[in-house]
């Protein structure tokens, strides 16, 4: 009787552990009520990125390499491309593009911000590519004018630590997918469109101060508050978030 007893109770601890770790590991995917599902809208976003549920957010894990070409890879690299845009002015940067290590966090179900607060410098988007959206900024509170001149054929560049990211439309994209097209979303979760919508071609003048407004579109033929890209500042958003805004680590 002592050794039978001695032999069910290694196999009742091992049982137990299975079972345990079997609840622990259901307990940290399943998502809230009413989303056991990711919004449409990412089944747009590229398909190397890592996109899934995390409790009442959606997370988005990227290395932020674009998916085109440019002047900003190394010379040696497949993908580099020398500048062929119509800036006369470009002038190349001596930053180079490097791999991130990005984790967007934008909640599932977006609502509008009692207090609208500022972007930041750094990412404070992602596109559908997987390349962070950046304010109307060159640095705190300095615009653009000379920056500009470092964006490549598709509208992008690196910073110091090699991140590529946009500031305003991103060529690429808008010519693969059209200049109505969803471009991505800012981390209030509040999807950016391009510059056209229903044939008209938009202006600052056209959104709110924060660079959007409510209307149908293409994902959302009910209505949603939605970014609109421009081609004059601030380019894809004004005065801060219209939404609450998760995060992103780097």
């Amino acid at each position: 009787m002592k050794k039978i007893i001695f032999l069910l109770v290694p196999v009742l601890a091992v049982f137990m552990t299975i079972t345990s770790c079997k609840k622990s590991s259901s307990s940290t995917t399943t998502p809230p009520a009413g989303t056991t599902t990711l919004p449409a809208m990412y089944s747009k976003f590229n398909t190397a990125l890592q996109i899934y549920v995390e409790g009442n957010f959606v997370v988005i894990k990227s290395t932020g390499i674009p998916d085109h070409k440019s002047p900003y890879f190394q010379t040696t690299d497949p993908r580099y491309e020398a500048y062929n845009g119509t800036n006369a002015s470009f002038n190349l940067n001596p930053n180079r593009i490097m791999t991130q290590t990005l984790t967007f966090k934008v909640p599932i179900t977006p609502s509008e911000s009692p207090t609208k607060p500022a972007t930041p410098l750094g990412p404070i988007g992602v596109s559908i590519n997987g390349v962070p959206v950046f304010n109307q900024y060159a640095g705190p509170g300095t615009p653009l004018t000379n920056e500009i001149n470092s964006f490549d054929q598709y509208n992008g560049h690196p910073q110091q630590s090699g991140q590529y990211h946009y500031h305003v439309e991103p060529k690429y994209l808008t010519t693969q997918k059209g200049k109505s097209a969803l471009l991505g979303v800012l981390l209030d979760g509040y999807p950016v469109y391009g510059p056209m919508e229903n044939g008209v071609t938009l202006t600052s003048a056209s959104l709110d101060v924060y660079h959007g407004h409510t209307s149908a579109t293409a994902d959302f033929p009910n209505g949603i508050y939605h970014y609109h890209i421009t081609a004059d500042a601030p380019y894809i958003n004004g005065n801060g978030f219209f939404g609450v805004p998760g995060t992103v680590t780097q």
